[in-house]
This record gives structure tokens, sequence and C-alpha cells, in this order.
């Protein structure tokens, strides 16, 4: 576990095998359909045999564990909050699309499917995507049977409203709390099969360690984060659904415990992590303020629907933005977009924002921002229709910089926000590891190189209501009348061997330097050189700087008191350690991907309007990535991405 002086040479010049996505035959309109009826079944009363956990309370893991309790299995439920309601998916604002089409303006499962493929810049696998759209229309009706008080238009139906990628209005809200709601709604959902017994929670623990025996996950190992004990859980099959690794950049807009722990710790023991280098910068983020800023604050994507973004024509601009007429502003996306204007993807509307920053038209104190404005809207339907449809949102951005939207432009730019990589799974949400599969934010599986506004809830719910509560089913009907490994197998006692060991290297070191300190320093390498836009030169930087501050945070990082208590120091040496071997591996396969797309932008790869420029000939493909142990280069495997339902095109939004 995050041996001291880990270091990761570079790609073997041979690739591994080609991986198999296990995508069933047929016509995709039909392939779950299908899958679903070949799939081996546990009868209700067999499934009381199977123990199942679930790593991760948010929309994913509350809405699996819930499902899975429901059907009748055992389920153990672990979250390091102190309620499931604590999890991140809480801070979701804009709302969660479905192809429900109650506008009538031309959407439809297929629209939804293509619309996500296009978005995620053709690197999604097919198969996957158009489950997701078919199911979306099954979450709209489970969330509003939950009492999730979407908004309702004035006839009081169910409401929709547009997002970035796409052209007509599929997105299901509830204010700018759609998260906030559609947690509660799953959380009720845990609580109810708590209640019954067919699910324990366990709070306050995290998970540092999936223990696999025979090569099937068996396990996890738990640290109490108020006792410090160590635990060991053993179960038929291991779900994780521990969310992104946005944190990696230090300031994101994820919350501050979010992390990549549970899913590296599963990669390190032989689940491939896939595509690491796709991450998602959110052009809709207050800007940075200072220095000492520990985390950044995400305003819903939906705000570009009222919302027009522009910036002075001229350069250094000082003049307020009421100062600045209209003849001498330039709305760019509405410019250089005009089929789409603001709602382009968050990947074009990111970079577009970088780049008029980069010209010197910033806006703002620091000059680190564009302007986001509602007056046109405010004139044209009135301040209190505007207040009904984001004023929680326009209170939150007062309270933060102390400036009144109604009055003057917000300042937004763009930040780190989601993770499209993640651990590899099959197209039954299983990893490399039989038995260990990952859900949600977690996996690679649905978004391709960059994810539209609104997906993400989708994602986390369908997996977690409508897909493994299926497919979890195929693997367990085999292990019929075998009983979980017990905890008192040497798999298990030297699991928490290493874990207690791990910690007390930590405590041992007595540096000079917080773990704060390093993740900061991480983090700015990170942006620097893996964020909006990549380059081989600043990538092979990033390589040479991440393992000298690896080596210096190993030997000099200061963790003070004790492994046998509440120790947020710990929890936190271990996370970062985590994230110093990610970044490496993320910038390597950023590296290896001579290509752009989507939220992957490298510099030597555009074309000559300055969009992403891919590469489907040789990077139509999946990059999933093998640990072979510490000090030793990790192994390239590759899954072919085909695509038979939606034709290859250079994206255009114009």
């Amino acid at each position: 576990m995050n041996e001291m002086n880990a270091s990761m040479p570079e790609t073997p010049t041979t690739a591994g095998p080609t991986l198999d996505g296990r995508v069933p035959d047929g016509d995709i309109a039909t392939k779950w359909e299908n899958h679903k009826f070949s799939m081996k079944l546990v009868n209700p009363n067999n499934k009381r045999k199977f123990e199942v956990i679930v790593v991760g309370t948010g929309l994913a893991g509350a809405s699996a564990a819930a499902s899975l309790g429901e059907l009748g299995y055992r389920v153990k439920a672990f979250t390091y909050h102190d309620s499931p309601r604590r999890a991140h998916s809480i801070a979701a604002q804009g709302g969660i699309n479905g192809a429900k089409n109650y506008t009538n303006d031309g959407d439809s499962v297929h629209r939804l499917f293509y619309d996500t493929v296009k978005g995620g810049d053709y690197r999604s696998r097919e198969a996957n995507v158009h489950r997701l759209a078919e199911v979306s229309v099954n979450i709209i009706d489970q969330a509003t049977a939950q009492g999730v008080p979407f908004a309702r238009d004035y006839g009081g139906l169910l409401d929709n409203r547009s997002f970035g990628g796409a052209q007509v209005s599929r997105t299901f809200y509830a204010r700018g709390q759609t998260g906030q709601q559609l947690l509660v709604g799953a959380y009720s959902a845990l609580m109810r099969q708590v209640g019954a017994g067919s699910v324990e929670l366990h709070t306050r623990s995290e998970m540092l360690k999936v223990v696999v025996k025979d090569g099937r996950a068996c396990g996890i190992i738990v640290r109490d984060l108020l006792s410090g004990e160590v635990t060991s859980h053993s179960a038929h099959a291991v779900v994780l659904a521990t969310g992104g690794y946005g944190n990696v950049y230090f300031l994101s807009t994820n919350a501050m415990m979010c992390n990549v722990t549970a899913a590296w710790r599963a990669h390190r023991e032989g689940a491939f992590f896939a595509n690491p280098c796709f991450t998602q910068i959110h052009p809709t983020c207050i800007p940075v303020s200072d220095d000492f800023q520990s985390k950044l604050t995400l305003m819903s994507e939906s705000l570009r629907n009222d919302g027009r973004i522009w910036v002075p024509e001229g350069f250094d601009d000082n003049r307020s933005a009421a100062e600045i007429p209209e003849a001498e502003r330039d709305y760019y996306l509405e410019r250089k977009y005009p089929a789409f204007g603001n709602l382009v993807p968050r990947d074009v509307a990111s970079r577009n924002a970088k780049t008029v920053c980069d010209e010197s038209r910033g806006v703002g104190p620091l000059k680190n921002g564009v302007y986001l404005d509602f007056a046109a809207a405010i004139a044209r339907d009135g301040a209190e229709a505007i207040s009904a449809k984001y004023g929680n949102l326009f209170d939150m951005y007062q309270r933060i910089t102390g400036e009144n939207p109604y009055e003057q432009p917000m300042r937004i730019y763009p930040a780190i926000h989601y993770t499209m990589g993640g651990l590899w799974v099959d197209y039954n949400l299983m990893t490399t590891i039989p038995s260990l599969y990952a859900i949600g934010e977690a996996n690679f599986s649905d978004h391709g190189a960059n994810r539209l506004g609104a997906s993400a809830l989708m994602q986390g719910l369908a997996d977690g209501y409508f897909v493994l509560p299926y497919t979890i089913g195929d693997n367990l009907a085999d292990m019929l009348g075998q009983q979980a490994v017990p905890t008192d197998d040497p798999v298990f006692t030297n699991a928490v061997a290493d874990v207690q060991n791990e910690q007390q290297r930590w405590l041992s070191i007595n540096g000079t330097h917080s773990v704060d300190y390093y993740h900061r320093e991480l983090g700015r390498i990170v942006w620097d050189y893996i964020g909006m836009a990549r380059s081989k030169v600043g990538l092979e930087k990033a390589l040479s700087e991440i393992p000298t501050l690896r080596e210096e945070f190993q030997t000099n990082v200061r963790v003070l008191g004790s492994a046998k208590t509440l120790n947020q120091s710990l929890e936190k040496a271990g996370r970062v350690a985590d994230f110093f071997e990610l970044a490496e591996l993320m910038a390597r396969d950023a590296l290896e991907r001579e290509e752009s797309a989507g939220g992957h932008f490298r510099e030597e790869h555009q074309t000559d309007d300055g969009e992403a420029q891919r590469d489907d000939e040789n990077f139509s493909h999946v990059a999933a990535w093998e640990w072979n142990g510490v000090g030793t280069a990790q192994t390239r495997h590759r899954e072919e991405l085909t695509f038979e339902n939606v034709a290859l095109s250079q994206r255009s939004y114009k």
C-alpha cells in the first residue's frame, strides 16, 4: 500500500491484449432488453443467501444499496460521512436528463443517445450509452414516485429546460437543488431498507483496501474514522460507488473529502483504470479569489439558458460592465457557434473562456473571469421569473462574492468538475476483478471524453436503480451454495496488517510540511500541465516533476496524532499518496493519446479554427491501464470502440 519512493517508469512499448467489453449481440434498440432475458437469475429465496458490499452512498450507491436490499440481498453499505445525505451528489444543481419529450420539441431515446455519443466526442461505448438513454425515462418516474419535487409547468406537468450540448429541452430540475432532492429520494429508499433489516449501514467508515482471493473480490478493509479501528468485511460481491477523482487538482468543485482512494486501491489489486486523462472542466464556476482558497464553487450550467456570456472587445479593459456599451462587447460563444450559442458543450465553452482570458480580456479584480449576464433575460421576463428559476443560485453567488447578479453580471471561469475516466467495467458494470463492480462516476463507461450537463445524475441513478440490480445476479448465480470468505482467512488478516503498516509509516516520517502543502503543490502541477490544454512538452514536464514531489512527500510530510483516534491528517495522507500515483498515470495517459478529444485537448492536435482534432484511425479506443506493481510500468490495454449507429464525424456546434 503506497510504498515509499514508488515510481512509474515509461509505458511498455508493447501494449497488452485487447479488452472485451462483453457487449451482447443484436440491434442496439433491443440489446438491453434481450440481455436482461438472457442473464442468469437468482430466485427471491436464494437472494437472501448472498451478501453484497456497497461502498459509497451518493446517488449511485444509495440507489444500488436500496434496490439490492429491496430484492432480498443482504447488503452492507459504507460511507465516510456521518449520514448518506452528506454525499457529494447533494451538490449537483441544474438537473437530470430524461428522454420524455414532454416539451414536444423532437426529443427521443435515440436523440439523447446521439447527443451523448457526440458530446463525448465519440469516445464512449455505444451500447452503454443507448442503455442509459433508455432507462432515463424510468428514472424520472422513479424519482417522481419517491416525491422528488421537480419543477412543474403552468398545467401542473413536469417542466423541462435545456442544457449544453443539446437543442431540445430534456432536463428535469428542482430549481438549483436537483442533486439534493434526488439524493433525499434515494436516501429515503435506502433508509427504508435499513429499517427493514436488509441493509446494514456503516457510517464514518473509509474503505482502504479491496480484498481478493483466488482472483475474485471477496470483501474490503475499512477504517473507522472516529475510533481508528481497522476492520474486515466479507461478501460475495463488492460494489464501488465512490465518485470521481477531480480533487487531484486540489482546487475543484468537489467537496474537499472527495478522493480516488477506493477506486485506486481497487486498481492496485488488479482492476484496470480507464481513460484517466478524460477530465471535465466546467465553464460556469466562480473564479479563484486568492492563493489560499481550498475549493471552488460551481454555478449551475442551467444559468447558460438565460445568461449571455461576454467579455470586452478591448484588451486590459478596466471599466465596469455597466460602463461598456453593447457595441464593445464580444458575445464570443454566440459569435462562433450560432446554432448552439451559449449552450455549447462544457469542453467547448471552457476552452473558449480560457482563450479570451489568455488574450488579456478577462474581467474582475484578477482578470480571471468572463461575464455571465442576465440583463437581457430580466428585461424580457422580469426579475421575478428569473428568481423562480435560479433564485437560490443567485443568492449563493451574492453571499460568496458580495455582488448582486440581478444588477450586475456574474463572473465565471472554468474549473475542474467531473471525471469521465475511472475503473474499466464491462457491459455488466463489472471490473476486470470478478465480483467487483463500479458504478456512477467511479467507472468510465458512459460519457467518453466529455460529459453533457445533467447526465451525471442520470448515470448514477441508472446504474444503481436499473442496471446493476439485473447484472449482479448473472455473476452471483454461479456462486450459489458458496459461503462468503470468512474474515479470519489469511487474505483478510494480511490485508489488515498492510493497512496498519501503511498508517504507521505516515505517522513515523515526522517531516516539516503538512499534507495539504503537498496536495496543493501537486494540484498546481496537474492544473498547469494536465488542465484545459495539454502539450507534449508540458506532459513530459509533469512526468518529471510529479515523481520528484512525491519522493519529497513520502520522506518529509508531517502527520501528527495517532492512528487510534480521529485523525484527519492521517486520512488525507493516504488519499494524497493515491493522488500522486493517479496524477502520474493521468499525464502518461494524456501523453500517449496523441489526439484532442472532448476534455482532452492536445495543443498539437487542433483544427485550423482551434477546435479539437480527433484521430479516429489510431485512437478510437478506450485506454485501460493495468497495475503491475510499485516501480513497474503499467500496461496499456485497449478496448476498440465501434460505431454502428452514430457516424463518426468532426463535432460541430456552429
